[in-house]
C-alpha cells in the first residue's frame, strides 16, 4: 500500500477499557484505590557509610526480579506504625493499610528495597505490605481491608508478573530464618486469623481442587466458619511478655485459617516438634504464636499417608497428620511437583535463603556462607515445589554505595528449589534432589 499521512486518534484507546497501570500523582496503586504517598527516609543518621536507613536503593525488576509479596500486620495502631516508618533508623516497608477503611499509604517505590521481612534473601525479591491490626486480635482485619489490599496485591502481581499462589503471596509467619540460629526469632504475623481463602477470592485466584487421593499433593483449606482451633494466650497479645506467659487464657472461639497438626492421626495424640523452636524436641502447642505445627490455608503439602479421615503430610522432616473427613474436608486434593533427595543421598541440607557459591563473588566483596537450617530433608520424603530459582545476592550496605559491589545482583551457577516445608517455605538445592510430578510415587 502507498504510504499516506494520518492522524492518531489516541481518545479511541479510552473507550477500551484498558486497565491503568499509572497514576498521575505517581502512587504505585490501582487507580480506584484510595492511596495516598508518605514516603519513607532514604538518609544517613550517623557518620558511617553504613548508619542510614531505613530501606535500600535498587533497581527492581530490571536489575532483579520481584518474586513474592509479604503480608504482614503492624503489630500496633495506623498512625503510630506510619510514624515509625518516617524514621530513618526504625525499618522500611512498601504499603500500610488501615483497618477502618481499607485506606493506603505508600512508603517505598517498589523498585527499591524494603527492610521488612526478617530474611534480606525474600527482602531483596519481595514487595512488603503491613495491615493496621494485631495478629491475635483476629477481629482488625477488616472486609474493607481485606478488599483494598486484594485490589493492591493484584495491581502489583499483574504488573510484576508474581503469581497468585500460596508460594508467592506470603505471610510474615512463611518467611524462613536465614540461618538456624535465626529461626526462633522470626516473625509469627499476620497469624492464624487472617483469611487466606477469602482473601484470594478477592485477588481472582481462588483456592481449587485440581488432583485426587492418587496425585500426591493437598492444599489446605478449612471452612472458616466451622474450624475453629483451641488456641491459648490471645489475652497476652500484642507481646511484651514472655512467650507464652502464665496463665494462657483460652482464646475467644473464632474462625481460623489454619489446621493443627498432630504427630498420629488422633486428636488427642501430641502436636509435632518445630526443632527451630523446641531443639528439645518437644511438642509444639496451642499458644497463639507457636505456629510450628500449623498449616494455613493455601499452602500445598505432599501427602505422606492416609488413614481414614486423617491425612499425613510431610513437614518439617517428619509425619504430621491434620484431621481431614470426607464430609467436611480441611483440605482439597492438588497436583503439581515434589522434591526428594536423589538415589544414594539420605538426607540434605535445606536452606533459608538461595545465594550463590563462594567463586560467584567479585573480588572484594564478602561471601555470604551457605549455611544449613537445623533441619534436614531425609530419603524417602516429598516436598511441594514453589518455584525453581536461580541463586542471587543484592549487596547493598552503604548509603552512598561506596562499598565494593554495592548496589550489584550477584549470581552463581547454583539454582535452587523453593519447597513447602513447614510453615514457612524453605530452599534446596537443585543438584541434591530429583524434580517428580507429584503423582509419581505418591501414596496409594
Amino acid at each position: 500500500l502507498a504510504a499516506r499521512p494520518v492522524t492518531a486518534r489516541t481518545d479511541t484507546v479510552q473507550r477500551l477499557g484498558l486497565r491503568k497501570m499509572q497514576r498521575p500523582d505517581q502512587v504505585e496503586c490501582p487507580a480506584r484505590l484510595g492511596c495516598e504517598w508518605i514516603p519513607a527516609p532514604y538518609e544517613q543518621y550517623g557518620p558511617g557509610a553504613g548508619d542510614y536507613g531505613n530501606h535500600d536503593l535498587a533497581n527492581r525488576p530490571a536489575q532483579q526480579k520481584i518474586e513474592y509479596v509479604v503480608i504482614h500486620d503492624t503489630e500496633g495502631y495506623y498512625e503510630p506504625s506510619v510514624g515509625l516508618v518516617k524514621q530513618a533508623d526504625y525499618l522500611g516497608w512498601h504499603y500500610t493499610l488501615r483497618s477502618v477503611d481499607g485506606h493506603v499509604a505508600q512508603h517505598v517505590r517498589t523498585k527499591d528495597v524494603g527492610w521488612q521481612a526478617g530474611n534480606w534473601y525474600v527482602n531483596a525479591k519481595s514487595i512488603g505490605i503491613e495491615h493496621e491490626g494485631f495478629a491475635g486480635h483476629g477481629t482488625w482485619y477488616t472486609e474493607a481491608m481485606y478488599r483494598a489490599s486484594a485490589k493492591l496485591v493484584r495491581h502489583l502481581a499483574l504488573k510484576f508478573g508474581i503469581p497468585l499462589d500460596r508460594q508467592h503471596i506470603i505471610g510474615h509467619d512463611n518467611v524462613p530464618g536465614t540461618v538456624a540460629s535465626t529461626v526462633a526469632g522470626m516473625h509469627w504475623d499476620p497469624g492464624p486469623y487472617w483469611d487466606w481463602s477469602h482473601y484470594f477470592d478477592l485477588l481472582k485466584a481462588p483456592f481449587r481442587s485440581t488432583g485426587t487421593k492418587r496425585t500426591g499433593l493437598v492444599t489446605i483449606d478449612p471452612d472458616l466458619t466451622t474450624n475453629r482451633p483451641a488456641f491459648v494466650g490471645c489475652n497476652q497479645q500484642p507481646p511484651g511478655v514472655p512467650t507464652p506467659p502464665p496463665p494462657a487464657e483460652p482464646c475467644p472461639s473464632r474462625g481460623s485459617s489454619a489446621v493443627v497438626l498432630h504427630n498420629a492421626p488422633s486428636h488427642d495424640a501430641p502436636l509435632v516438634n518445630d526443632l527451630g523452636l523446641r531443639p528439645d524436641g518437644s511438642p509444639n502447642t496451642m499458644y497463639i504464636s507457636d505456629h510450628g505445627a500449623r498449616a494455613s490455608a493455601g499452602q500445598t503439602y505432599a501427602v505422606a499417608e492416609v488413614r481414614g479421615d486423617w491425612t499425613a503430610i510431610w513437614y518439617l522432616g517428619q509425619k504430621a497428620w491434620f484431621h481431614n473427613p470426607s464430609s467436611a474436608p480441611t483440605a482439597k486434593w492438588a497436583t503439581g511437583f515434589v522434591v526428594t533427595p536423589k538415589p544414594g543421598k539420605s538426607t540434605i541440607p535445606v536452606y533459608g535463603r538461595a545465594y550463590p557459591e563462594q567463586a560467584a563473588y567479585p573480588a572484594g566483596v564478602a561471601y555470604q556462607t551457605i549455611s544449613p537450617m537445623q533441619y534436614t530433608l531425609t530419603a524417602g520424603q516429598r516436598y511441594a515445589v514453589g518455584d525453581v530459582l536461580p541463586s542471587e545476592y543484592y549487596k547493598a550496605s552503604t548509603f552512598d554505595g561506596s562499598s565494593p559491589g554495592d548496589w550489584t545482583v550477584i549470581r552463581g551457577d547454583l539454582r535452587y528449589v523453593q519447597i513447602q516445608f513447614g510453615h514457612r517455605i524453605m530452599y534446596v538445592n537443585l543438584d541434591d534432589v530429583l524434580l517428580l510430578p507429584s503423582a509419581v510415587g505418591a501414596p496409594r
